[in-house]
């Protein structure tokens, strides 16, 4: 047996979850499953999914294929229809123990709906990115109906661990040696709508970091900006202990997309915001998803959501060419074309790389502190990626002269 072995695709809170199957899976003696996270964000990441499995089921004809993930909690008949495929498991059940405990006698496929999941399965995971970073999921799902997203109906509707939930993971994974915890959602910024009280993201992460001083490090993944309430603007421009990156669902930068997408912002609003940050700690830096080629979108638009890029002063860039989804109201639209979707996409990434590249040439000759990874790869307070001259314990913060810059990291020396 040379497992459990997980492939993952999609989000960070996917690749949070493997982690908690593989540990799950080994627990109940599966050493010969092949555990396959699915993600349904674009058509490509299925395709992906299934390639992988078909190569899987050759190079391993003995192993357990189980599918699980969003594409398999949404479509789970199209992954049982596969020959390659022994289980097919919904993301209801996906991070119970009892699931990979009876699942050699279990049923082929077990899907429930995923509407009327209420609790949100809290796990520690250890050994994710060696001893340097957590991810602690606070949050699953989505009560909001973007034009475009399928991603409500993977992960239900949202739902929050409770804050002394939240509090009693980040002591353990402090504890247990993590100098970094990164607060994780489908939606974060709806964290605590659901709970007594109803608190905001912001009055949870300050009550978390007054609950936790030992923790040195919190970052947020990705942000609504409509959503960023009062409390938790105050600690991202303010609070040392909270990284000064900030990611951004945008999507785009025109308006009447953002309309037809169902986004909750204005162009405007997405300026307004990085602007009030920035005055406030001019050290920030900046990232966001951007969605080319959304339906309807014609060249002025698409040029608009090119110039967000430099009006917001954005860094990281994660670009999505559209994808349609069937069942969603977008995939109704009238579509733009595939090539012209794809030709967008490139001049964002091109965009997207040169945004980097000017990054990167700006660090170089400063001295930097890094949070140290496995195989002497680091990341700083910005998320930006190192490559150390030499190989230091992971979760230890060493001070690192800039050196240089590849295409994707900067090179750094650890000094003396």
């Amino acid at each position: 047996m040379t497992g459990p072995e997980v492939v993952t695709f999609g989000c960070r809170l996917n690749a949070y979850e493997s982690e908690a199957m593989r540990e799950q899976a080994r627990a109940a003696g599966l050493g010969n499953a092949i555990i396959v996270n699915t993600c349904a964000v674009t058509a490509e990441a299925e395709r992906q999914a299934r390639q992988s499995i078909r190569r899987l089921r050759r190079e391993r004809p003995e192993a357990r294929i189980v599918v699980t993930g969003c594409a398999a909690q949404v479509k789970p008949e199209d992954w049982a229809g596969m020959a390659e495929v022994d289980h097919v498991i919904g993301n209801a059940v996906k991070l119970r123990p009892e699931t990979w405990a009876q699942l050699p006698g279990s049923a082929r496929v077990q899907v429930t709906d995923i509407m009327t999941a209420r609790d949100v399965a809290s796990h520690l995971v250890e050994g994710f990115e060696g001893k340097a970073r957590a991810i602690l999921q606070v949050q699953n799902g989505c009560d909001h109906r973007c034009t475009f997203c399928i991603i409500p109906y993977g992960r239900g509707n949202s739902r929050s661990v409770p804050l002394g939930e939240v509090v009693n993971q980040a002591h353990a994974l402090v504890a247990s040696g993590y100098a970094e915890l990164v607060l994780s959602g489908v939606d974060l910024t709806s964290w605590g709508h659901d709970l007594p009280g109803r608190p905001t993201l912001g009055q949870g992460v300050r009550r978390l970091l007054a609950l936790v001083p030992e923790l040195k490090r919190l970052r947020l993944s990705s942000l609504d900006p409509v959503e960023i309430d009062d409390d938790l603007f105050r600690l991202i421009v303010a609070e040392p202990r909270v990284m000064p990156h900030v990611h951004l669902s945008l999507q785009s930068g025109d308006d009447m997309i953002l309309k037809r997408m169902k986004r909750r912002h204005a162009r405007a609003d997405a300026i307004d915001l990085c602007n009030r940050i920035r005055v406030r700690r001019p050290d920030v830096v900046f990232g966001a998803d951007l969605i080319a080629g959304f339906p309807t979108e014609d060249e002025t638009m698409f040029t608009n959501t090119l110039a967000l890029v430099a009006e917001c002063g954005l860094t990281w860039l994660h670009i999505f060419p559209y994808s349609p989804r069937p069942g969603t109201p977008a995939a109704r639209m009238p579509q733009v074309p595939a090539p012209v979707r794809k030709e967008r996409a490139t001049r964002l990434r091109r965009l997207a790389l040169d945004t980097k590249a000017a990054w990167f040439a700006g660090r170089i000759g400063e001295t930097a502190s890094v949070l140290v990874e496995r195989n002497a790869r680091a990341h700083d307070d910005w998320f930006t990626p190192f490559e150390l001259d030499r190989q230091l314990a992971p979760g230890t913060m060493a001070r690192v002269h800039v050196t240089g810059a590849s295409a994707d990291r900067l090179i750094g020396r650890i000094a003396a």
